[in-house]
């Protein structure tokens, strides 16, 4: 994986904890359920582009070898890697 992928991965994942610790505060300080549920929604968002990121950083590595991907990630046929694009594509959108 770039570094740059990486870093971004990780600030969003930080970002992600934090907004999982600021619903908790809420929960626990009984805040209004609506402004709850507009955190809920605002992780969620989080958590899909964090997906979005990991989702295309495979495609570009993995299925089609683009950089410095590992060995055993790049497949040869075409068979092979739109099997591997339903595999992942039916991961993540479960």
């Amino acid at each position: 994986m770039k570094q740059s992928v990486k870093a971004d991965a990780g600030r969003r994942l930080a970002r992600i904890a934090g907004q999982l610790g600021g619903i908790q505060k809420m929960l626990d300080e009984e805040r209004y359920c609506v402004d709850i549920l507009t955190q809920v929604a605002a992780l969620r968002a989080a958590l899909d582009q964090f997906g979005v990121l990991m989702l295309s950083t495979h495609l570009e590595s993995c299925v089609y070898g683009a950089g410095d991907a590992p060995e055993h990630c790049i497949t040869t046929s075409t068979d092979e890697r739109l099997d591997e694009i339903r595999r992942t594509l039916n991961r993540f959108l479960k």
